[in-house]
């Protein structure tokens, strides 16, 4: 059996089309909602929220590793990947010319590229 060509697009047939993203986005928001209860919780039951108490969460370790830090990391990565995810879906289905779209997502790479740089640069000094 041959696919058809409808014009100048390819008929697009099968199974997997986007799966790994559906999975990732899933995976990130997880990660996200996980990291979020711990951060509720975390304002729920500690009696002072100031400067100390914050630094307090995101620097606690185990043993030498640095685990507050390291989820922070983790939480943020995977905010900045379902961002990806979603803002290029929206460029891909939305922005029909090719070299808008390009430079819309060279644009949103570079962006979220500076944010992880500046959220580890803040994270870190602490």
């Amino acid at each position: 059996m041959t696919q058809e060509r409808i014009g100048r697009k390819r008929l697009v047939v099968g199974a997997h089309y986007g799966t790994r993203d559906f999975i990732a986005q899933r995976a990130t928001a997880v990660i996200m909602a996980v990291y979020t209860l711990a951060l509720v919780l975390y304002a729920i039951f500690v009696p002072s929220l100031n400067f100390e108490s914050w630094r307090a969460f995101f620097s606690f370790t185990i043993g030498t590793l640095p685990v507050g830090q390291l989820l922070a990391v983790l939480a943020f990565l995977s905010l900045s990947w379902h961002a990806w995810i979603g803002v290029r879906d929206i460029w891909m289905d939305y922005v029909r010319s090719a070299g808008l779209r390009l430079f819309l997502q060279v644009l949103t790479i570079l962006w979220l590229v500076a944010a992880v740089v500046f959220f580890a640069q803040i994270l870190w000094s602490l």
